[in-house]
């Protein structure tokens, strides 16, 4: 999966799969968070909640460029990185 930010502590990385809907992947040590794109939300996975907040507000702040890497993977090119949180 390639890491597309870091920030905080924080990974987030994208991974293509055509049957589902657009998401990324979010690393904090031991812990991993699925999700969602639009909106943004936690699918699946747990971290402590300071965590949860800051991948939620950045994913808010650059949802569209997050759907634009959706849309990359979906043609098999990379995603572009996209800016940390500030």
């Amino acid at each position: 999966m390639p890491v597309i930010s870091k920030f905080y502590g924080i990974v987030i990385r994208m991974l293509f799969v055509r049957c589902l809907a657009a998401r990324f992947h979010a690393f904090y040590g031991d812990y991993e968070l699925v999700v969602s794109i639009n909106p943004p939300r936690v699918l699946e996975g747990c971290a402590p909640a300071r965590a949860c907040e800051l991948v939620l507000e950045w994913a808010s702040a650059h949802q569209s460029e997050l759907m634009e890497d959706w849309r990359r993977c979906s043609a098999a090119q990379p995603p572009v990185p996209i800016a940390p949180l500030a």
